[in-house]
């Protein structure tokens, strides 16, 4: 069994916006098929590193076992004093996350995993970014999470967003926090033989 074409095609096991506004931002060819699964009910003992890999895992597998190519898993969890922060489930969830995360370092971990449909060849990594986030008043927080932004996001912020104002500095890959880590992701497609800068549309 083969690919239909020279090179296997590249599949985003997603359905983040962002995570394919960053893809096609590198002007790559590629298609989106979002993952039959239920990533919160993935579990995995140890650390969050884990935890992300194996959702990713999950995901590109899922997306792997019925379509044909390089199968791109992705997913980005905040921790902060040890705990996983994922997507609130609602205003006063999103509340509480700010109200943690304001003032304060915590971590962004993002699980990458490319899975060759074919073969089963996996290629895997985790990216961490360091965040700071500056003090924030109840009245901020209210007036964030009022706008709406915060309640699909991991951690209850959106760094690209209007969250972009919640934030000193980044130490670390700023498209990791995003939720798709773009220079890891090209080591891993590497491994595959895919050369993203030589494969890109420009113009």
């Amino acid at each position: 069994m083969s690919y239909p074409v020279d090179r296997p095609p590249l599949i985003l096991a997603s359905g983040s916006p962002r995570r394919q506004s960053l893809l096609a931002g590198l002007g790559v060819p590629f298609s989106t098929v979002v993952p039959p699964i239920d990533e919160e009910a993935v579990v995995a003992p140890g650390d969050p590193a884990g935890l992300v890999l194996a959702r990713a895992r999950a995901k590109a597998e899922a997306v792997a076992a019925k379509h044909a190519g390089l199968i791109i898993g992705a997913d980005t969890v905040v921790v902060i004093d040890g705990d996983v922060l994922g997507k609130p489930v609602d205003a006063q969830a999103a509340s509480r996350m700010l109200g943690r995360l304001a003032g304060r370092r915590h971590e962004v971990y993002t699980g990458l995993v490319v899975v060759d449909s074919l073969t089963g060849e996996k290629a895997e990594a985790v990216e961490v970014t360091r965040v700071f986030m500056r003090p924030l008043t109840p009245g901020q927080i209210d007036a964030y999470v009022a706008s709406g932004e915060p309640l699909d996001k991991a951690g209850a912020y959106a760094v690209q967003g209007l969250g972009a104002l919640l934030i000193e500095r980044i130490d670390g890959c700023f498209y990791n926090v995003v939720g798709l880590p773009l220079m890891r992701l090209g080591l891993l497609l590497a491994h595959f033989g895919i050369d993203l800068i030589s494969s890109a549309r420009v113009g």
